[in-house]
């Protein structure tokens, strides 16, 4: 071959330095690997070189796969021209575009119909000079041999081990198996039960006693990759090849393919090195494959197992216990599915008692776990069976028992003493002599479930016990705190902190010894008593914010009873003699000192100034205006915090109370007014004559009018009858409280109600005419003079109208009484 060529990946755009270095007739040649050493340049690289080779059964395609991983040129097989050996010997090439330097071994396939029975020791030979050598062996394995005995080299992987520990100096070297043709079986799982196959053939081989407890990751890194079909998938193929080239890309940097470089031969003497090591493995003598007897007894072994196996599981017994574990808990399961497996067993004993010892135990094992395969489904559902009856009667019995008002933590303590007792007793009905199984782990999960039962019972319970005292504690404290706040007495906080502390402590006492009976961790008990205290300082301030937001509204009653009432309740009539100016102070007063109340919550006994600030700031012109200046330096309602209140506790801000106080001015100044009119109504109804001077001048000025009246009695008559008709009607009204109302509407009145009067007297002057001209007149007949007229007039018609909005009308009709007697 022509030694200059390069090659891309997966390509031939020329040729590799490539080498037959061991001939087919076992014999290595020095020369060749010397020249292939000097032209590819591999002795000038001292240990910067990595050495790869390939170990597979024949037509594998071991060639193909390393011409397109490393860009060589080995010999592929024509499948065209049929199936038969291409490579022969062992070969030689130089991976191209790969640093570091990688050396790449073709071996001859092994299991080849070439060879014949020269095949195994020439196969042994070539393995053993890999492993040797190499810091990667790739072994090429088709996807569909794994688990075959011969298929996956198990004979030669296992004699190379001895063979490689006895001879050399062992060092690390990493196993790649590239699994080819991969089917849809995950790589994972096939990884997986190679690494388990190499695990248990580095388990089985003698070792020398230097590394009698060695490991196999001691000696070697096993790892995997898959390939699809390159006759089928081809793209795919140099897809997943060109993935695997990154690999050995820096192989042997740290982390990298390559696994440690202890005793790795410079480069230079590499081909006096390699050319050795041939040479002792030529001389060596004692490579064999495991004794037939061997295998014909796994082979035998295996095939009873498997027809034992296929007996259980059509076994009459094994399928009538399976369905009986289906509707619920067979008697005696244990035993029964006991017996059944000791029968087949005991027949696997009698049909291998003659074959290897270690084979038949190995198969005997094998058999014994692929029954308990199909078992375990069946006992795991045995296991549900049992704790699903025991959790069942654990809540049944906690039921019935919490009804009796037993206590809590002695119901649980006794249900589950029974409930554990009663699974124990199934659980040893349902043992399984050949199954190590953890009761434990069940008894365990039995009782986490009761737990949790148990826990959402009782979370249940307290929930239940709390929102009751919650509710007890509401209905002592909220309704109280709110009739408290809203007479707005300065000690009203004080009455509310001590009806709260009363209240609290008793329901904390109750609480916690109700509580006892849970058999509650004390942290835990502590915790929600303190949240009860918590729940009931709520209520206080749920309450008091409540009644805040109604502040305004408070402030107004509280006002218009002080200003309406007097101190004995009394409704106020507004004589002359009230001072309204006092009056109204108070009310103002009493509305102020409610605020202040409102202001804040004060269920601690820290004492504050929110009253004096209040008074101080907002009561101008009283006799604390002098005070302001000397207790407070600046306007105390200029903030939004009040002193010594902080502002989780703080209800109504100090600019709040202030823009409150305005519109509660605003709003009650009219009732100040009304009450100041009322009152100058009052004092002009008690002086209804006019001064005697303006009498003396009317006299004066009226003299010509009086003598005209006197000359004239007929105008004389007709104004003593509209002076009596007018006495009349002023007798029946209180014309003063109509005034007390309002100009407009005593006018109204008057004028409704002037005509139906008129109507009302002329009909009791007819009547008394009437009286006089009777046939049977009274023995005495009576004298009716004017003023007997209008009182009698008057009287009948203050039973007929009481005015509604005359407060005096009772007394007028009291003293006017007084004056017919």
């Amino acid at each position: 071959m022509d030694a200059t060529g390069a090659v891309g990946v997966g390509g031939r755009d020329g040729e590799c330095h490539a080498a037959q270095v061991v001939g087919a007739d076992g014999e290595m040649d020095a020369a060749a690997i010397e020249r292939f050493a000097a032209a590819a340049g591999l002795q000038g690289r001292g240990l910067s070189y990595a050495v790869v080779s390939i170990l597979g059964p024949q037509g594998s395609g071991k060639s193909t796969l390393l011409n397109h991983l490393f860009g060589t040129s080995f010999r592929e097989m024509d499948a065209l021209k049929g199936r038969h050996q291409t490579t022969k010997g062992i070969w030689i090439a130089k991976a191209a575009g790969i640093e570091p330097f990688t050396v790449v071994l073709d071996l001859e396939g092994t299991d080849g119909r070439e060879r014949g029975q020269d095949d195994t020791a020439f196969e042994k030979q070539s393995a053993l000079f890999a492993l040797a050598v190499s810091d990667i062996v790739m072994i090429n394995l088709w996807c569909h041999d794994i688990g075959r005995e011969h298929a996956a080299n198990r004979p030669l992987l296992r004699t190379v081990f001895q063979v490689l520990m006895r001879l050399f100096s062992p060092r690390k070297t990493t196993l790649l198996l590239v699994i080819r043709d991969k089917t849809k079986t995950p790589l994972e799982y096939l990884t997986q039960a190679l690494k388990e196959d190499i695990q248990k053939i580095w388990d089985s081989v003698q070792k020398p006693e230097a590394y009698k407890e060695a490991a196999l990751s001691d000696f070697f890194d096993v790892e995997a990759t898959a390939l699809s079909s390159y006759e089928e998938k081809e793209e795919l193929f140099k897809e997943q090849v060109g993935q695997l080239r990154q690999r050995f890309y820096h192989s042997i940097a740290p982390g990298g393919l390559a696994a440690d470089r202890r005793g790795v031969i410079p480069a230079s003497g590499f081909s006096l090195s390699a050319l050795q090591i041939w040479e002792v493995i030529r001389e060596n003598k004692d490579l064999n494959l495991p004794a037939h007897e061997v295998m014909v007894a796994t082979v035998r072994c295996e095939e009873i197992a498997n027809e034992n196996l296929k007996q259980f599981l059509s076994d009459k017994g094994w399928l009538d216990l399976n369905a009986a574990v289906e509707s619920g808990l067979p008697p005696s399961f244990g035993m029964r599915l006991s017996a059944i497996l000791d029968s087949y067993l005991s027949e696997y004993d009698m049909e291998t008692m003659y074959f290897d010892e270690g084979v038949r135990a190995a198969k005997r094992q094998q058999l014994e776990s692929s029954m308990l395969d199909h078992a375990y489904p069946v006992i795991e559902r045995v296991m549900e069976h049992l704790h699903l009856v025991a959790l069942d009667k654990f809540k049944g019995d906690l039921e019935q028992s919490l009804r009796h008002t037993e206590g809590f933590a002695e119901s649980v303590r006794r249900c589950s003493q029974t409930s554990m007792a009663e699974f124990d007793a199934g659980m040893t009905d349902t043992a399984v002599k050949h199954v190590q199984w953890d009761a434990s782990k069940v008894r365990n999960k039995l009782q986490e479930h009761i737990q949790a039962h148990v826990e959402c019972i009782r979370n249940a319970k307290l929930a239940e016990l709390r929102a009751n005292f919650e509710k007890k504690l509401s209905d002592a404290i909220s309704g109280p705190v709110q009739s408290i706040l809203e007479t707005g007495e300065r000690d009203s906080w004080a009455c509310i902190r001590r009806l709260y502390r009363r209240e609290i402590e008793n329901a904390a006492l109750s609480f916690s010894a109700s509580l006892s009976e849970f058999d509650l961790d004390q942290t835990i008990s502590n915790k929600m008593v303190s949240d009860l205290r918590e729940y009931a300082r709520s209520v206080v301030e749920t309450k008091a914010r409540e009644e805040a937001g109604n502040v305004l509204m408070r402030m107004k009653e509280r006002f218009f009873t002080v200003l309406s009432h007097d101190k004995d309740s009394m409704p106020r009539s507004w004589m002359r003699d009230e001072d309204i100016r006092t009056i109204t102070r108070e009310a103002r007063l009493g509305a102020l000192r409610l605020m202040s109340v409102m202001a804040a919550i004060r269920l601690d006994d820290n004492p504050d100034k929110i009253e004096r600030a209040l008074t101080t700031a907002l009561l101008d012109g009283g006799p604390l205006s002098h005070k302001r200046s000397i207790e407070f330096a600046s306007d105390p309602l200029a903030s939004s915090t009040w002193e010594e209140v902080s502002p989780k506790d703080t209800l109504i801000t100090p600019v709040q109370c202030k823009s409150i106080w305005r519109q509660f001015k605003a709003e009650t100044e009219y009732s100040v007014a009304q009450a100041m009119s009322m009152q100058e109504a009052q004092r002009r109804s008690k002086n209804w004559l006019p001064p005697a001077w303006t009498i003396l001048l009317l006299a004066i000025l009226g003299y010509n009018e009086f003598m005209f009246l006197l000359r004239n009695p007929l105008y004389l008559l007709g104004l003593f009858v509209a002076f009596v008709l007018s006495y009349a009607i002023w007798m029946q009204y209180d014309i003063t409280a109509y005034f007390r109302h309002g100009t407009l509407s005593a006018l109204l009145t008057i004028l409704s109600r002037l005509l139906p009067t008129i109507i009302d007297i002329m009909m009791q002057i007819i009547n008394m005419k009437h009286k006089h001209k009777s046939p049977h007149p009274s023995r005495h007949p009576q004298h009716i003079h004017a003023q007997s007229f209008m009182n009698q007039t008057w009287g009948r018609a203050q039973v007929r109208y009481q005015s509604p909005d005359s407060p005096s009308s009772s007394s007028s009709v009291g003293s006017n009484s007084g004056d017919d007697s």
